[in-house]
């Protein structure tokens, strides 16, 4: 039964490079699907062993099922070896039209561009995978298999400037955290050659400017609400330690919920005049305190309440 193999994946391979499967086009290859041995071509004893069936794109790896010619020895015994797994890798000889430097497209460990560009025009079996899909790579240049070694100058496809990009890379953060250190100084109002430590301490000092000014408004809340009866003046530390923990604002609207306290006054004789409310207050009801604020600041409503509960007046 045929198998089918990967020929091509953007995973790095033993060139330090990468190509991007959906920059292959396949459509030359398609019409003349040769297989070749070990990228093997141009001499009368490297004729193709077969062709390639089902060529297809799933995702980002190309696949394909080698057919093998029967015609040698040599082709047969390729064949069984493919039948029986001994060889189970495919190749893909590229032709390169297009790479790129971006550090968007380079991964770990890579050495050479990306090739983002590029045209299938032969697939080999090989024996030996050399990337981490286990598969080897041909790249092509006008027609011509390329040999990279490790570190090998090239230049259809160059060893990359990693020196300059790795300074280029610690510069470019230094700077930047530079510039943004020195705008911070600014803010603070420290001159650009101000340390580390003067920076904390402008900091510290604000928040502890901070920190005073708050307490103020909240002591300033506390006392306006004392001064209006919605507090008592026992509570203050504790509404003060509240707007401590709480902040402002809330402080500000718990005290506005609160009403203010009612004099024995108020209950008898409601803000804005006219008559009380029918037995508003009782002489059983009425604490000692309210009965001394009618008597010093109300006689009149005392004397009632008065004649109402002993059935005579008082005498002062």
């Amino acid at each position: 039964m045929p198998k089918e193999a990967i020929i091509s994946t953007p995973r790095l391979n033993s060139y330090g490079a990468r190509v991007l499967t959906e920059g292959i086009d396949i459509s030359q290859y398609q019409k003349n699907p040769i297989v070749l041995y070990m990228h093997r071509r141009g001499r009368k004893e490297d004729m193709p062993i077969g062709i390639m069936e089902n060529l297809r794109v799933e995702g980002d790896t190309l696949y394909g099922t080698p057919k093998f010619d029967d015609d040698t020895e040599d082709e047969r015994n390729i064949s069984k070896k493919w039948e029986r797994g001994t060889l189970r890798m495919l190749s893909a000889g590229l032709d390169i039209i297009e790479w790129s430097e971006d550090p968007a497209l380079l991964v770990a460990g890579q050495t050479r561009p990306t090739v983002t560009k590029s045209k299938l025009i032969e697939v080999s079996v090989v024996d030996i995978g050399a990337n981490d899909d286990a598969l080897q790579v041909g790249l092509y240049h006008e027609g011509k298999l390329l040999t990279l070694a490790a570190g090998e100058a090239s230049d259809h496809l160059p060893l990359l400037n990693l020196t300059a990009k790795e300074e280029k890379t610690e510069q470019t953060p230094n700077n930047n955290i530079k510039k943004n250190m020195e705008k911070i100084l600014l803010k603070l109002g420290l001159a650009p050659t101000a340390t580390e430590d003067d920076a904390v301490a402008a900091i510290t000092k604000l928040q502890e400017d901070k920190a005073t000014m708050t307490l103020a408004r909240i002591t300033d809340a506390v006392d306006v609400a004392i001064k209006e009866k919605r507090l008592t003046p026992d509570k203050k530390e504790k509404y003060i330690g509240l707007g401590k923990q709480v902040g402002l604002d809330s402080l500000n609207a718990l005290l506005a919920d609160m009403q203010p306290a009612q004099k024995p006054l108020d209950l008898v004789r409601p803000a804005g005049g006219g008559a009380a409310p029918a037995a508003t207050l009782s002489w059983e009801k009425a604490t000692p305190e309210q009965l001394a604020d009618l008597r010093d600041n109300n006689r009149e409503e005392y004397v009632r309440l008065y004649r109402e509960h002993f059935g005579f007046a008082p005498e002062f």
